[in-house]
């Protein structure tokens, strides 16, 4: 059996003759999701029909037989496309009852592309691409598997949890466990640089070696002396922060995971860095090409004072790293800008420039204007809620991982002489929806947990030692959500109402106790900790009075309704001051647990509504290679309730911005946040939206999305990602 002809696959809108009467093809069937029926209805059974008709026609025919599971296996392991060591760890016998376990869900794809997505994104094939070698079920339980290390308990929870929708984890880990040739497990690394070439060099061989392993990466260029600072006492020598950004940018177009991954990095710089504007000029559609940054996403780190210095009117001091190090003994990176701006200012031996702080913040306007970049992170915000020692000074590609870093030091053959701790955090989701209809919510959110932890327990990535340790210290995790409007649209609740508002903060501080229930439970089984809890805020219990100051139920009617119907319980001030006494005297494993990233193909999979940010289209457009269009339609969304599936773009910044301050209360790390604006927006309106983040607790800004203006003439009769 082999794969359909490349002419087959590129011609998918030809009507095929089957056996018995006409056949039609998966894509034209998906196509008519974007046709109004003759009553005015949309196709919701058109795609139903193309998921089921791709299954039948390219996936079925082109998938390996087995005639049990074992051969299956066995073969799988002989010709090294599973690895053998976590099948040995179990009983043959569970093994194939695990299977039987998946196969009785039943499970179905609700989307065409949702189908689409796995077997040509997740599933695995046969070496020369010819056949697929996985079913869904099969991948759920190889990963569970893999998780489970062993734990037949946790195997087959795993199995329960992603079957049912409730839990699905992030790509890395759902695409690479249980192969033999494999990238890793983890989604994000995130590395700091220091103002040396000892660690210039050793960041860039250390972000190929992740990158090829199939991780984001951000590196943090804060702390490189400017462009024009001394070497040596030798004035006008350093180059700055730019040709190390064009660098990197080379080493990630170099690297990727055996074509599965494009290999993806970040910068991220302090606001107060004397290149700031030289660095994002590099993102200028009319940059010279000198400079140019095209792939390398950028981030740039703000501190309180930036903004009150813009409120005055007033300039805003840069200040060299180089100095400021030399007067302190801390990098810049480390340090409160916001606490020391003045003492920096008044200090005759620190080198600084102004810019004036209002041009500062026009230029980032005009940037995400034109490009969507630079992300922002709320230094102050972050720190604030930081419960950990240490400073926060950067994040990742999708700006949810917030950790504290430590910096490593070298020789001159770029060998550790100490080993700081960078960082790294695996990814996996709940799907509201479904977690609200868990039979028990808390033991969802405690498999997660474990799923996620089982992760970073088995990653050590040795060829970069920081990586490498700084996991080991804090065993951190980041646990996700999505499908927060797939859920209020289908209980007929707006996103960004009072009742959508008060959802998520309730539903978000129930998963944060959870979360810490169960890194207390871990802490307790295995008599560990991760490194330096006993000078966290959880030790000496003050993270907790937010919790244990009053009593909380929720403001409205409907949500605390909600809670009841589903069962779940919120958590009470007993509930709080009991776990509080129980992580005092015995901590939790990790050192992080939550964090919400912007979720893309596996919302596709698991039929979600994509992180906590509202639906971009009722009809969502997507170009998928050869097959070119395919339509996807907003999960949870009928024909009854589509006045609850406003987009982001009507719905507006404020109520985004909103919904995720409710959120952000309860997560230890970040969420990505998007900002979607109307064609007619302008940068004011940029500007507008950053503030009023700023002023209602956000810790980052991921991208800026602005809606292309429609072409005159454009619009397609009975077409309905038009119309709507």
């Amino acid at each position: 059996m082999t794969i359909a002809t490349p002419s087959e696959t590129t011609t998918p809108n030809t009507a095929r003759v089957g056996g018995v009467g006409e056949r039609k093809d998966y894509h034209a069937l998906n196509a008519q999701l974007n046709l109004f029926a003759a009553d005015g209805s949309i196709q919701f059974d058109k795609d139903h029909e193309a998921a089921e008709a791709y299954l039948n026609q390219q996936v079925i025919p082109n998938t390996k037989q087995f005639a049990s599971v074992w051969e299956r296996l066995e073969w799988l392991i002989e010709n090294e496309y599973y690895e053998a060591e976590y099948l040995r760890a179990y009983d043959k016998d569970f093994v194939e009852r695990l299977h039987e376990q998946a196969d009785a869900f039943g499970h179905k794809f609700q989307t065409f592309l949702g189908a689409f997505k796995f077997f040509t994104s997740y599933a695995l094939k046969t070496f020369d691409g010819s056949l697929f070698l996985e079913n869904f079920e099969q991948r759920v339980v190889a990963t569970a598997l893999f998780l489970g290390q062993g734990d037949e308990e946790l195997a087959s929870k795993t199995v329960t949890e992603i079957l049912s929708g409730r839990f699905q984890p992030a790509t890395p880990t759902f695409l690479n466990a249980g192969k033999k040739q494999r990238g890793e497990l983890v989604s994000c690394f995130l590395l700091r640089v220091e103002d040396n070439l000892e660690s210039i060099g050793r960041s860039v061989n250390s972000a190929l070696q992740l990158s090829k392993r199939g991780g984001g990466v951000a590196l943090l260029l804060s702390n490189l002396r400017e462009a024009g600072a001394p070497i040596k006492q030798v004035e006008n020598q350093a180059s700055g922060v730019v040709p190390v950004m064009k660098i990197l940018e080379d080493s990630f177009s170099y690297a990727n995971q055996l074509g599965a991954r494009q290999g993806a990095g970040a910068a991220y710089l302090h606001a107060h860095h004397p290149d700031i504007m030289r660095f994002l000029d590099t993102k200028r559609e009319n940059a010279d090409e000198k400079i140019r940054i095209k792939t390398l996403s950028v981030g740039v780190v703000i501190p309180d004072v930036t903004f009150e210095l813009a409120k005055q009117n007033k300039d805003m001091h840069l200040f060299s790293p180089y100095d400021v190090l030399r007067e302190t003994g801390i990098p810049l990176s480390d340090q409160s800008i916001t606490e020391r701006y003045d003492e920096f200012v008044a200090n005759p031996r620190i080198r600084k420039t102004t810019i004036s702080a209002r041009e500062f913040f026009k230029t980032l306007a005009e940037l995400q204007f034109e490009s969507g970049y630079p992300y922002v992170l709320f230094e102050d915000t972050v720190n604030r809620a930081n419960p950990l020692e240490g400073h926060i000074n950067m994040s990742n590609l999708c700006s949810e991982i917030l950790q504290v870093n430590t910096a490593s030091e070298y020789d001159a053959a770029i060998g550790y002489e100490t080993i700081g701790h960078d960082i790294s955090c695996n990814l996996g989701s709940l799907n509201i929806a479904q977690a609200m209809a868990s039979p028990d919510f808390g033991a969802t959110v405690e498999i997660a947990v474990r799923a996620l932890t089982s992760v970073s327990d088995q990653t050590d990535i040795q060829a970069v030692p920081s990586i490498a340790e700084g996991n080991r210290a804090s065993h951190a995790i980041g646990l996700g959500q999505m499908n927060l409007h797939g859920y209020l649209a289908s209980q007929r609740i707006h996103y960004g109402s009072e009742e959508g508002i008060d959802f998520t903060d309730a539903y978000f501080r129930t998963v944060t106790y959870h979360a810490l229930r169960a890194s207390n439970q871990l802490a307790i089984d295995r008599g560990a900790t991760f490194a330096g809890f006993e000078k966290s805020d959880y030790a000496d219990g003050s993270y907790f009075d937010r919790y244990t100051a009053e009593e909380w139920v929720p403001e409205t009617a409907r949500v605390r309704e909600l809670f009841a119907e589903a069962g779940v319980a919120l958590p009470t001030v007993a509930d709080w001051e009991q776990l509080r006494e129980s992580i005092r005297e015995h901590g939790i494993y990790n050192a992080y647990l939550q964090a919400v990233p912007p979720t893309g193909s596996i919302s596709y999979v698991n039929n979600s509504t994509a992180s906590i940010h509202p639906i971009a289209s009722k009809i969502e457009i997507r170009k998928e290679g050869k097959l070119g269009r395919v339509y996807y339609p907003a999960p949870h969304m009928t024909n009854d309730n589509l006045e609850f599936f406003e987009d982001a773009y009507e719905i507006g910044a404020e109520k985004i911005i909103d919904t995720y301050a409710a959120a952000t209360k309860h997560v230890d790390q970040g969420l990505s946040l998007t900002l979607f604006f109307k064609d007619e927006a302008t940068t004011r309106d940029i500007n507008r939206a950053q503030i009023y983040a700023w002023r209602k607790g956000i810790k980052t800004l991921y991208y800026i999305r602005l809606r292309q203006p429609a072409l005159e003439g454009t619009e397609i009769e009975g077409c309905v990602s038009c119309a709507l």
